[in-house]
């Protein structure tokens, strides 16, 4: 079915795909993440996105965490560099309440100073756990190594050193700079008619003052290739090898997601996965992984091996990527290679969970939702020369950096 979408006079956007079903899936998108903060704000994103849930004007913590669970939806929220989301779950008949609920969570959350203390030890374990964990932290390691000096380079997490010195006014400043209505998108998929969700929305984020922010983020410049080992506690050797990548408004994104899925996709019979795990026998993990941002984009292979195999896997690995630098995708393999890509998409099509998701992201970066038939034509248009050019572009080894942690 078609997406419907109408902007309220606030500035707040919906978008909506009517389904048939009994499950709904609806959330508010903010364009506010760990970029947005400023170096003593460093995890107050994150912070947020825990603190929100503890007590409204009108709810405590027990009455907002049963308004939902109690009739059987799953309600959450997650916070990435650039962007936060409250999302929920349910039966069909507990839109309104859905709605009524987000509504207040996010525009009136009180803070309270208890909860705020009991909150800042459960994400200090949090960061705690995720450092016991480096297959997990390299990822992040190297991000902060490609972007240095940028905000896009921190953790979403932040530091327990930070988290430590939050107060209300902290969160609360956070919020008034960053919380505003024309950077908010409403995503919805459900069995409901679009007039009278409208008719809900408005109800409960029509009141909500219009507000307004500059969009543009400190944009990143300025990559140095680099090769850091670092010494570790460990058993199994990670490593990590990347680059910068395209942005969201970037069309030769298309290509390179292409090229990722080809080089270290989700499928056992990706090349990296063949050259590395099924024909040698060195590695039980391998991907690799391609993240646009607004105004970048990050593209990285990560793998764990034995320090005796290490480097073996990285000859491997750049033998690959030359590979797909110097010879043209076949016929058969640019062909091959479309059916996968194509049809890992429509895969994913079929959770609505993930099409309400991709929705609100698409809308708040973008005003608009690039759907499976558009990327679907797009990809079908991609030539063996394009992906070369690409990898070209991307996997030049003078541009690839790289990150090790080993004992």
């Amino acid at each position: 079915m078609e997406l419907q979408n109408i902007t309220l006079p606030n500035g707040i956007r919906l978008v909506h795909k009517h389904i048939p079903g009994n499950v709904a899936h609806c959330g508010l998108f903010i364009n506010a993440g760990s970029r947005d903060e400023d170096d003593k704000e460093h995890g107050i994103a994150h912070f947020i996105e825990h603190i929100i849930f503890k007590g409204t004007e009108k709810r405590n913590l027990y009455q907002v965490l049963n308004r939902l669970e109690n009739v059987g939806a799953d309600l959450n929220a997650f916070t990435t560099k650039e962007e936060t989301c409250i999302h929920a779950s349910f039966l069909n008949q507990y839109y309104e309440r859905t709605l009524e609920l987000i509504s207040d969570i996010c525009f009136h959350s009180e803070f309270p100073a208890k909860e705020i203390q009991k909150e800042k030890e459960v994400v200090i374990d949090e960061i705690k756990s995720y450092k016991d964990t480096p297959a997990e932290q390299i990822f992040d390691d190297f991000e902060d190594l490609v972007f240095e000096g940028h905000p896009l380079g921190r953790n979403v997490l932040g530091t327990p050193k930070n988290v430590r010195k939050f107060k209300k006014e902290h969160i609360r400043k956070f919020i008034r700079r960053n919380y505003t209505t024309d950077k908010m998108v409403i995503s919805s998929v459900g069995n409901v008619e679009m007039k009278k969700l409208v008719r809900w929305v408005w109800k409960y984020f029509s009141e909500i003052p219009a507000s307004s922010r500059d969009g543009h983020c400190k944009p990143f410049t300025g990559y140095h290739q680099k090769q850091i080992t670092q010494k570790r506690k460990i058993f199994q050797t990670h490593c990590i090898i990347g680059t910068t990548g395209y942005s969201l408004q970037d069309e030769r994104r298309y290509a390179l997601a292409f090229l990722n899925n080809i080089l270290g996709g989700p499928m056992m019979n990706s090349r990296l996965a063949l050259a590395l795990r099924e024909r040698n026998g060195i590695t039980y993990h391998i991907e690799s992984n391609y993240i646009p941002f607004t105004d970048t984009g990050i593209f990285s292979i990560y793998f764990g091996t034995g320090k005796e195999m290490l480097d073996k896997a990285i000859t491997l690995t750049h033998r690959e990527l030359d590979n797909l630098r110097k010879k043209k995708l076949g016929i058969i393999q640019l062909q091959t290679a479309k059916k996968v890509i194509i049809g890992q998409l429509a895969l994913s099509q079929e959770s609505q969970l993930n099409q309400m998701l991709a929705m609100g992201k698409s809308y708040l970066v973008m005003d608009r939702y690039i759907d499976f038939n558009e990327i679907n034509r797009i990809i079908l248009d991609l030539s063996s020369e394009k992906i070369q050019e690409t990898a070209n572009d991307i996997l030049a080894p003078e541009l690839l950096s790289s990150l090790i942690f080993q004992s």
